[in-house]
C-alpha cells in the first residue's frame, strides 16, 4: 500500500495523540499491547510444543532407534544372519544387536526396578544419549568387563545344554576379572543411594532350580558410571551393560532379545523396512517409533493444533481492540475527514489513511510481541525457576513432563505464518472503520458548520 505525502503526513497525525483525544490514543495502546501478548504467546507455546516433541524424538528414538526387529518371546536366535540381512537394506544407516529386560536392583535395603539394557561397547561409547550423559565416573571401565571370557564353573551334577548354558546355573568366573561394571540412570542411583565405584545386586528371577522352586539369579556389579538423559523414566530405570554381560546374566547363551535400527527417514521407516520383513520370516516382527511411541506423540500433535487454535483466537480477540479504537478515532474526526473531502481527498486516501494507521497498529504489536517471545524462550528455565521459587511450587515435575528441563524449538515457518495470521487479522479489523470514514459526506457534516 503505497501512500502520497499528504496521506503518510496525515496518517502519522492520526496515530498520536492529539488534544483530548489521549482516551483514544490509550484504547490503541490497549490494542497494541493485546496483539502483543497474543503474538508472544502463540510463538512462546508453539515452540515450546515443537521442542518439547523435538526432544522427546531425539532422545527416544537416540536410545530406541527408529525401529527393532524383536524376537518372539523375547529372544531372537541366528540374528547374526537377520543383523547382516538389515544392514543391508537400503535407506538403513545402523543396525546393533540390543538386549533388553526388566528386572530389580537392590543396594542396602533398597530395591528398585530396572531396565537392564545389554548393548555393544562400541555403541554404548558412541551413543550420543548414553556416553556424553556421564556426569560422574568413567564409563570407559566398562571395557574391563570379561563377560564375553566368563567361562561356567560347572559343579558336580550340573550339565551345559547345546547352546553352552548351564541347565542348572550356580556360578560364574571370570577370567582374570572379579568385578563387573555397569552404567546406571541418576535418578535410579537417587533412588537406590547409590554412587559411582558403589556395587548394586541385580536380581534375574529367572536363575537355578531346586526341588522347593526357582531360586533367583543375584549377581552384584560395581556402577562405573551415572549418566542423565534428561527423560525421568529412563534415568530412573536404565542400567546399561556391555552386551555379554546381558547375556550371562540372563542365560541367554548367544542369543539377542531385539536389532535397533535407525534409518536415513524416520517418518518412512516402515517403507524402507518392509523388504525385510520376508527375510525375517516368523522369527520376530519390526516395531517402529511410530507404534512404540504411539500414543505419546499423537497426543502431541493433537495438541499443539489445538494450542494454535485456541491462542490464535486470542489474537483475533486483541484486534478487535484495534477496531474499537479506529471506530472511535473515526467519530473523534468526522469534521477533519469533511474537511478533507472538501479539500479534493478522495475516498481511496481515506481508506488507505486508516487501513495504514490500524496495520501499523497490528503491525507494532507484532514486532513487540516477537521481541518478547523471543526473549521469554532465551530465559525461560530461569523464569520458571523465579516462578517455582515465589510459589513454592513445582511446575516442572519430571516424573509428569518426562523431560528435566523446559525445551524450546522454533520453526521459522511457524513464525512466518504467525506473523501473516495477526497481520491478516490486523487488515480486515480495519476494513469498517475505513470504509466508514471513506463514506462521510461532507455536505451532512459541515452543513451547521
Amino acid at each position: 500500500m503505497i501512500l502520497s505525502r499528504y496521506e503518510r503526513m496525515v496518517a502519522k497525525r492520526y496515530l498520536l495523540p492529539g488534544r483530548g483525544e489521549g482516551f483514544i490514543f490509550l484504547v490503541a495502546s490497549i490494542s497494541l499491547v493485546a496483539v502483543m501478548l497474543g503474538v508472544a504467546a502463540l510463538i512462546i507455546v508453539m515452540s515450546v510444543m515443537n521442542g518439547f516433541r523435538a526432544e522427546l524424538f531425539d532422545k527416544i528414538v537416540g536410545l530406541n532407534g527408529h525401529a527393532v526387529v524383536q524376537g518372539y518371546g523375547g529372544r531372537l536366535s541366528d540374528w547374526r544372519d537377520i543383523l547382516k540381512e538389515t544392514r543391508a537394506t537400503q535407506g538403513v544407516t545402523q543396525a546393533s544387536p540390543l538386549i533388553e529386560q526388566p528386572l530389580l536392583a537392590t543396594h542396602e535395603g533398597r530395591v528398585e526396578a530396572i531396565l537392564v539394557r545389554g548393548m555393544e561397547m562400541q555403541e554404548i561409547l558412541a551413543n550420543d544419549g548414553i556416553a556424553p550423559k556421564v556426569v560422574t565416573g568413567d564409563i570407559n571401565l566398562l571395557k574391563r568387563n570379561k563377560g564375553i571370557d566368563a567361562v561356567p564353573l560347572v559343579p558336580e551334577g550340573d550339565e551345559l545344554n547345546e547352546d553352552g548354558e548351564l541347565i542348572n546355573p550356580t556360578e560364574f568366573a571370570s577370567a582374570g576379572e572379579d568385578v563387573q561394571y555397569i552404567a546406571i540412570g541418576s535418578r535410579l542411583a537417587t533412588n537406590l543411594g547409590v554412587a559411582a565405584g558403589q556395587n548394586i545386586t541385580i536380581i534375574n528371577p529367572a536363575g537355578r532350580t531346586t526341588p522347593f522352586g526357582t531360586v533367583p539369579r543375584e549377581i552384584s556389579y560395581q556402577v562405573a558410571a551415572i549418566f542423565e538423559i534428561g527423560i525421568y523414566d529412563y534415568d530412573k530405570a536404565f542400567v546399561v551393560m556391555p552386551m555379554e554381560d546381558a547375556q550371562i546374566l540372563l542365560l541367554l547363551g548367544d542369543d539377542i532379545g531385539m536389532i535397533e535400527v535407525t534409518t536415513d527417514d524416520p517418518d518412512n521407516v516402515n517403507a524402507i523396512l518392509s523388504p525385510l520383513l520376508p527375510r525375517i520370516g516368523d522369527k520376530g516382527l519390526i516395531i517402529d517409533w511410530k507404534s512404540m511411541n504411539a500414543s505419546l506423540f499423537e497426543a502431541l500433535a493433537v495438541e499443539r493444533v489445538a494450542m494454535f487454535v485456541v491462542l490464535s483466537i486470542i489474537v483475533l480477540v486483541a484486534v478487535f481492540n484495534i477496531l474499537s479504537s479506529l471506530i472511535m478515532l473515526v467519530r473523534a474526526k468526522t469534521r477533519d475527514i469533511a474537511i478533507l473531502r472538501t479539500m479534493g481527498a478522495s475516498r481511496k486516501s481515506l481508506l488507505r489513511i486508516f487501513m495504514t494507521v490500524g496495520v501499523l497498529i497490528g503491525a507494532a504489536g507484532i514486532v513487540a510481541g516477537l521481541i518478547l517471545g523471543f526473549v521469554f524462550l532465551y530465559f525461560r528455565q530461569s523464569v520458571v525457576n523465579f516462578i517455582q521459587f515465589v510459589t513454592g511450587q513445582n511446575l516442572w515435575d519430571p516424573e509428569i513432563r518426562f523431560l528435566t528441563e523446559l525445551p524450546s524449538r522454533t520453526d521459522p515457518l511457524e513464525v512466518v505464518a504467525i506473523i501473516a495470521l495477526a497481520l491478516l487479522f490486523s487488515f480486515l479489523a480495519t476494513l469498517y472503520p475505513a470504509f466508514k470514514a471513506a463514506s462521510t459526506d461532507p455536505v451532512q457534516v459541515l452543513r451547521y458548520e
